[in-house]
């Protein structure tokens, strides 16, 4: 990769790794629910211009089943749960937690879409489980049985994402990423407006949280989204995935400077073995050997 391509590469990561901050900040004042539809509308609203200046509108149109169904399982879910288990969590954990989602997506398209499942990727997945079961072992300020529904949100969002990139590639493959992305936004935006309205907070959120809300809506989703297909574009998606391993670092980094959240030796323990779980599920591992 060119040096401005690890640049953007790491820009991204440390865009998305601050979402976790944002998000532990502003779902207190906000709720799951109108911190997300505030999040997916701004994304909506940036993403849109660039959609009709490409005069990409017609292929929303003609997937917009497909498209919505991505809306919901890759957007409006699992922006929903991590909004409530990052609160209970922490920046730190979450972020790392989000790493899992590559494991999903791998025995997802093992058991749908019959791809294959090396033993070094199974392995790769006891691993990461087994950096699962020490996260959710750390103190966060609550306790262990109670943390336990936030990690199993956490992991639910992730499974999430893992079914939406099956369906995706199954359903939406040589689609434009532009209009998938923007029509997603949209569909999660409206289909979440009623929960919003029926549970948006009687006191009205601080300008903080709104300008939090506003930043992860600008930078954490919609700019984000523009660079990662920039990146795809420019290296592959292959390598454009590997951003994966990045965001947990400064998830956890914006957790300890912003947040004052502590790192503990089990903490860093989990992430190690999620993180190494990961690269050997997706392959990662395998294809550095061989290079080597």
């Amino acid at each position: 990769m060119r040096l401005q391509d690890i640049f953007e590469l790491v820009l991204l990561a440390s865009v998305w790794g601050a979402s976790f901050l944002f998000m532990r900040s502003a779902t207190p004042e906000f709720g799951a629910f109108g911190l997300v539809i505030v999040r997916t509308g701004i994304a909506a609203l940036c993403l849109l211009p660039l959609l009709l200046i490409s005069r990409k509108t017609a292929i929303v149109r003609q997937h917009w089943r497909p498209i919505l169904f991505v809306g919901l399982v890759n957007t409006a879910i699992p922006f929903c749960l991590f909004s409530y288990s990052t609160v209970l969590l922490g920046a730190g954990l979450a972020s790392i937690l989000n790493a899992t989602a590559p494991m999903f997506g791998a025995i997802v398209a093992y058991l749908w879409l019959k791809e294959n499942l090396s033993s070094l990727a199974v392995f790769g997945l006891l691993l990461g489980f087994c950096g699962v079961a020490v996260i959710s072992s750390v103190r966060t300020g609550v306790e262990v049985t109670t943390a336990l529904l936030p990690v199993g949100a956490a992991l639910l969002s992730t499974c999430a994402y893992g079914i939406a990139a099956c369906y995706t590639k199954q359903f939406l493959s040589g689609v434009n990423t532009l209009a998938i992305a923007t029509g997603s936004q949209v569909f999660a935006t409206l289909a979440l407006a009623p929960f919003a309205l029926y549970f948006w907070p009687d006191t009205m959120p601080s300008n903080d949280a709104w300008l939090q809300v506003i930043a992860l809506g600008v930078f954490c989703t919609g700019f984000a989204y523009i660079l990662y297909f920039r990146l795809i574009a420019n290296v592959g998606a292959a390598k454009a995935i590997t951003v994966a391993y990045l965001v947990p670092v400064f998830g956890v980094l914006w957790g300890v400077v912003f947040l004052s959240e502590a790192v503990s030796p089990l903490m860093f323990v989990g992430a190690m073995l999620i993180l190494l779980g990961v690269s050997l599920t997706t392959g990662v591992v395998k294809f550095r050997l061989k290079v080597a």
